[in-house]
């Protein structure tokens, strides 16, 4: 019980909303892994999950949130392993041309072994970003042969039933991530 400054109990306050409940961003996927397995959405039921769509070849943007992402985990990790431990954290690319599983894996290596890569077809990539109501086109040519894509580029919490629950905060640094992640997952 919590007590006013008056010396009574202080009225219930019912606990706040996420941000992003009720949306409908999210939802069942087919893609594939670094190992080249199919992966599901269902497949992580009962886990929380973070959400990032990017593409392995992007020269700051994607690189800069999934450093804030692992950043930010390892922070909470420290005080909170047995919360880490409940998340799956993983990055969807859009750009599957270039992107193989072994691309996405070696992308994902590099900020944490906690986070799964992962790939698919062009129509299996833009049906799951549909489902998450992520933006994405291939932008412009540079001039060694390659291109970059545009994107948007949320970082998205889900609750262990799969339901939306926040964005998390990769343009505040790491410990805003860690505060974000550690008031939603219980």
């Amino acid at each position: 019980m919590t007590l006013s400054a008056c010396g009574g109990p202080a009225p219930d306050v019912p606990a706040e909303e996420p941000p992003l409940a009720g949306a409908t961003i999210g939802g069942e996927f087919e893609l594939t892994d670094s190992k080249g397995e199919t992966v599901r959405w269902g497949d992580f039921e009962g886990k929380y999950r973070i959400v990032y769509f990017g593409f392995a070849y992007c020269p700051d943007i994607c690189p800069n949130d999934m450093s804030q992402l692992a950043r930010g985990l390892k922070t909470l990790e420290a005080s909170n392993a047995d919360k880490v431990a409940m998340i799956q954290p993983m990055f969807i690319t859009v750009d599957p041309e270039r992107d193989t599983p072994e691309v996405v894996g070696e992308f994902v290596s590099a900020f944490s072994d906690k986070f799964i890569g992962l790939t698919g077809s062009q129509e299996q990539v833009k049906a799951a970003a549909d489902t998450f109501r992520v933006y994405y086109e291939r932008g412009e040519d540079l001039d060694n042969g390659q291109y970059l894509m545009n994107h948007s580029n949320i970082a998205y919490l889900f609750g262990p039933s799969g339901e939306p629950l926040a964005t998390l905060p990769t343009d505040l640094g790491a410990d805003a991530v860690a505060a974000e992640i550690d008031k939603w997952v219980n």
